[in-house]
């Protein structure tokens, strides 16, 4: 796990940026980059298959990913509500360990 912001994440995915990820720069799509992160968050708090995406508050892009980066996604639980679940999640580049992107306030309800 990574401290980030006072923030505990556990980094259990990682995928590899292939030439279909990538931008017209050469590094990886923003809107693949938001893919990924709605995927892997769904799949992190899937206790239940009946939710859905309702919003993604705050995104950052700190650093680009290129082809052959492998990238690992950070995810942590912020908040558990009595229709929703609220998470975070952070792409790093696995072997810099550079921050890739940060996506905060991820909402899923039922």
């Amino acid at each position: 796990m990574q401290s980030l912001q006072g923030i505990r994440m556990r980094f259990l995915s990682r995928r590899l940026v292939m030439p279909s990820d990538l931008n017209y720069a050469n590094s990886l799509f923003g809107g693949r980059a938001l893919e990924w992160i709605d995927e892997e968050a769904a799949i992190y708090q899937l206790e239940t298959n009946v939710l859905v995406t309702k919003h993604i508050g705050e995104i950052s892009f700190e650093s680009p990913a290129m082809v052959g980066d492998v990238v690992e996604f950070g995810l942590t639980t912020k908040n558990v509500g009595i229709t929703s679940i609220t998470v975070s999640c952070l792409v790093r580049n696995k072997i810099t360990k550079k921050t890739i992107c940060l996506a905060d306030d991820i909402v899923f309800v039922k």
